[in-house]
């Protein structure tokens, strides 16, 4: 063994632990007596299993909801239940037994009423175990739910799963270990529960009472039939609660006729979002003009508040949101005729590639088929998530969302976990998707050229607020902000001043621009997109479009190139203060710190007034769009 400490301070817990137990054994084994012909052992061994199960069952069909309620609420009340159902572990056991007899003694009302039959019997020993164990299991229950993936409940309730559905299909099964080891203790601790037991019943008497009254009557030789009865029980229930479940037999997909979906037309959104969470205001109205759309913003912007608004998880209260001439703003996210793919996939841990496909409610056999097979999944049908690939999860996540059979498909930032080549892989299956179905889309993403790809029309918002929305075209060409420009990752962003109509100087070079009016003197912003910069030698005069000698090109110095394997990104340094960025197809046959000619159209060039301001301010000049 490695001289770890760490092992060393586990080592002396065992000894401790593991120990007096080996020391037991050796007596056990040497002993003539042991007190297995003493009168009443079996009979009490069974009064102890049998009330612990009853015990056990009783607390899981009352504790395992309670737990589940605990985990998802954050209110007062929820805490205070939580001190109180802790409080029994505080109570020493004979203490909590005294305790509940002012509930269930022979004088209270309840035991009355019971004809004071819940004492000294065997339903007084239920109850002593019952009182004294059930915190294990709820607090077991309780950590083991609140550690399960909101996502996957969200993703439950819009594959059309109740509440009570998304818990017993879902909850339970995901927090199974953790309710697995709490039904563990629950047993055992009333299994073992002796001072409660003999304040309410100490007739008849438990393996517990019967093991210390053999000690009292006549010493410790009749206690080891007992005492290892109790180890065997004991060993042998942590040994079932290991134990894993099989799993289920495979599906034979050769036996199952694939079913093309029929998907409705295409249902055009429209939507006026006003959610509160927390500090942040999420406000955002739009009507699409397209197929796809998509939103784009950076982290924190309100992205998947937006989208899961749309999914009606935030509830009736989050705006109005409205499919085609169907208004869902008052229906459950289980009605609502969607597919939501949430981040980071959110499949069923517990299920199969072929269950996690048939989990939608409306799901068929037939149809599950269809998507296993246009989604490049065959032959992983019998996999459970954790063995199958990033990739692979991402295609089974959009395969379960279409299973669904959905008007609207929303799409959570699916692919930012995803290496590139992947990445493009599934932008283009998705793509191809929208072709084919015409499948309504909306897809939340921090990456422009992804927005760009797989929608239509754009919105991109900051701060829980919409800056600019519209086709592609209009929000990419002529960003209407420096801050969207900026979101949209145009790198030519520049301070300037206007020295004349239709003339700013940007760090000393003089640039042709449509100034729209504004006064000699005024601070402005200005930017260019890279493709629309073309960067020709000194010696090439040709004009582009206009015919205005100032739009014939400036002069600089190249001062970087980078081949980036599709394009070249060229640098071309102005003056002092201003580099521009121009990005060519074909390669260029100029060299670093060669003299080159910039030309620029001066109608690609975006202008804002007051950049002092918040970036989020409207342009001054915004040309209308082509």
């Amino acid at each position: 063994m490695t001289r770890n400490p760490l092992r060393w301070l586990g080592a002396l817990l065992v000894l401790y632990l593991g120990l007096p137990i080996a020391l037991f054994v050796v007596r056990f084994v040497s002993a003539r007596e042991r007190g297995f012909h003493v009168a009443g052992l079996f009979s009490s061994l069974w009064i102890s299993v049998s009330c612990a199960s009853v015990s056990l069952a009783v607390i899981c069909v009352l504790g395992t909801p309670l737990a589940y309620v605990l985990a998802r609420s954050t209110s007062r009340v929820a805490r205070l239940v939580e001190i109180a159902i802790t409080l029994p572990l505080a109570l020493p056991p004979v203490m909590g037994g005294i305790i509940v007899v002012y509930l269930v003694g022979p004088y209270s009302s309840l035991g009355r009423l019971f004809d004071r039959q819940l004492t000294n019997s065997v339903y007084g020993i239920c109850i002593a175990m019952t009182f004294c164990s059930a915190p294990f299991l709820i607090l077991a229950a309780r950590a083991a739910f609140a550690s399960i993936d909101q996502g996957l409940l969200d993703v439950a309730s819009t594959l059309g799963h109740s509440e009570m559905s998304r818990f017993f299909r879902v909850a339970v099964p995901v927090a199974g270990p953790g309710i697995r080891a709490g039904m563990t203790m629950t047993w055992l601790r009333a299994f073992g529960e002796y001072g409660a037991v003999t304040i309410l019943a100490y007739n008849p008497a438990s393996l517990p009472v019967y093991t210390v009254n053999q000690f009292m009557a006549r010493g410790i030789a009749p206690t080891l039939a007992p005492t290892m009865l109790a180890l065997i029980v004991a060993g042998g229930i942590v040994l079932v609660s290991r134990a894993r479940l099989p799993k289920l037999a495979h599906v034979d997909l050769s036996e199952i006729t694939p079913v093309p979906p029929t998907l409705k037309p295409s249902s055009r959104l429209r939507f006026d979002i006003s959610k509160q969470l927390g500090s942040f205001q999420l406000k955002i109205k739009h009507v699409t003009q397209s197929d796809n759309l998509a939103v784009l913003g950076p982290s924190g912007s309100g992205k998947s508040a937006l989208l899961r608004s749309l999914a009606g998880l935030y509830g009736p209260g989050a705006g109005e949101v409205s499919y085609g001439n169907d208004v869902v703003s008052n229906v459950k996210p289980e009605r609502r005729p969607v597919g939501y793919v949430s981040q980071g996939f959110s499949l069923f841990p517990h299920l199969t590639v072929w269950q996690n496909l048939n989990f939608p409610k409306n799901a068929t056999r037939g149809i599950a088929a269809y998507w296993l097979g246009h989604l490049q999944l065959d032959g992983l049908e019998n996999r459970y998530p954790s063995e199958i690939s990033g990739g692979q999860r991402q295609r089974v996540a959009l395969a379960q969302a279409l299973c669904h059979s959905p008007e609207v498909l929303l799409l959570d930032e699916p692919f930012s976990a995803l290496d590139m080549p992947i990445r493009r892989e599934l932008h283009r299956e998705l793509r191809r998707l929208q072709q084919e179905t015409g499948l309504a889309t909306v897809i939340v993403t921090h990456d422009p050229q992804e927005a760009a790809f797989l929608s239509q029309e754009v919105i991109v918002i900051s701060d829980g607020a919409s800056l600019q929305s519209g086709t592609n075209r209009q929000v990419f060409s002529r960003p209407a902000s420096p801050e969207v420009a900026r979101l949209l990752g145009i790198s030519n962003l520049h301070h300037a001043l206007v020295v004349a109509p239709g003339s700013i100087d940007s760090g000393g070079t003089a640039i042709a621009v449509d100034t729209d009016g504004m006064a000699p003197g005024a601070q402005v912003l200005w930017s260019i997109r890279p493709e629309h910069v073309i960067v020709r030698t000194v010696d090439d005069q040709a004009s582009l479009v206009a015919a205005d000698p100032a739009d014939e090109g400036l002069v600089g110095t190249l001062s970087d190139i980078a081949d980036v394997g599709t394009a070249v990104d060229l640098f071309v340094t102005l003056n002092d203060e201003l580099e521009l960025h121009a990005r060519v197809v074909d390669p260029v046959d100029l060299s670093v710190g060669q003299r080159c000619r910039v030309v620029m159209d001066r109608s690609a060039i975006s202008l804002w007034a007051n950049p002092n301001v918040a970036l989020a301010a409207a342009p001054t000049k915004v040309p209308a769009p082509q």
